[in-house]
């Protein structure tokens, strides 16, 4: 399988809750037609939570979506859909910015 990660942060003038309000409940069923997808995952952020012993990125980030898909051709596929550029246009009205990665994902411990 493979995985895209986009970090996502809000449009300026939206409150955090706005965001997760809309992501949720009028984004993800976007999402949930688009073709091949065989996982969706909205990470909403809670906290900011930093580590003393390192510098901090500087990075803002609202929330961190995961999507999966057989192959790099099925996520293609979906992604040259219509229902892609529905979802894409509703994104555009509550995410001010969107920086996303191809992941190769290595599970190295899993206890559930």
């Amino acid at each position: 399988m493979i995985k895209r990660i986009s970090l996502l942060t809000r449009k300026p003038g939206l409150s955090r809750e706005e965001f997760n309000d809309h992501w949720l409940k009028v984004h993800a069923p976007f999402v949930d037609k688009l073709p091949g997808v065989i996982r969706y995952v909205q990470n909403h952020i809670a906290d900011d939570a930093h580590r003393h012993d390192l510098p901090s990125g500087g990075q803002a980030v609202d929330g961190i979506v995961e999507l999966w898909f057989e192959d790099v051709e099925s996520m293609d596929a979906a992604f040259a859909t219509k229902q892609a550029k529905e979802a894409w246009a509703d994104g555009a009205l509550f995410i001010g910015s969107v920086t996303t990665f191809v992941i190769e994902e290595h599970l190295l411990i899993d206890n559930g």
